[in-house]
Parts: C-alpha cells; structure tokens; sequence
C-alpha cells in the first residue's frame, strides 16, 4: 500500500471498507449469516433479510435469482424486516422488526443491499 493509500485509509477506514469489494462482510460478522435486499414497492421500500439457509432452501443459483424465481414460482417470500436504530451509545445500526411476508404484486424492484452499519441478527425462534 503506498503512503497516499495508507493516509486514506486511516482518514476515511470506513469509507475505504465501503469501497472495497468484501469489506463489508469482514467488518460486520452478522452479514455472514444474512443477507439483506432492498425492496421497492408502491408504498416505498423495505429492507428485508434472508439467512443463508433460508437462501439455500430457494435453491441454487444467484442471491438475486433465487429470490425472482420464488417470486414466480411461489408469488410471495417471506423474510425478516429490518428497520435503522441506534444503539445507547448513539451509533447507528441495522436491527430486526419481525418476520415480514412481500407478495409478488408487491415488489416492483429487488436489489442486493450491502450495509454500511453493522447488522443485528435475528432472534432465535
């Protein structure tokens, strides 16, 4: 890393981990387990997270594709809703809402969601 690199990055580290392909998932250890996807309805758009098994269960393929085709195939998807908060320290973060169902009539838009504050995990039920 050159010594302009190496000025950035301690300047701007969270910058620098947004622009760095993979950062994300290293510096939020709850992405590993989740995966979120912005979702764009008539109403204005939610952000809704899917477990790792929960996406293997859609099958193979792509995150994206796996959620289009059961949107086809099924018509809805059901998924945890996530919302921003605050923690008591005042930093920011993404935390659970509830379980959320998105009928297919629904969506007009899914997108991939890389966070840029750290993920709460879902409860365990």
């Amino acid at each position: 890393m050159s010594t302009p690199q190496r000025v950035a990055a301690g300047l701007f580290p969270s910058l620098i981990q947004r622009l760095r392909p993979g950062a994300a998932a290293h510096a939020h250890p709850a992405l590993a387990s989740m995966r979120l996807f912005r979702v764009v309805t008539m109403r204005g758009d939610l952000l809704l997270g899917l477990s790792a098994a929960e996406l293997a269960a859609l099958g193979p393929g792509p995150d994206l594709d796996r959620l289009a085709r059961r949107f086809a195939t099924q018509g809805q998807i059901t998924g945890w809703l996530y919302h921003e908060g605050r923690g008591l320290d005042g930093a920011g973060w993404l935390r659970t809402a509830g379980r959320v169902a998105v009928l297919e009539q629904d969506a007009l838009t899914l997108q991939p969601h890389l966070p840029g504050l750290p993920v709460q995990s879902p409860p365990a039920n």
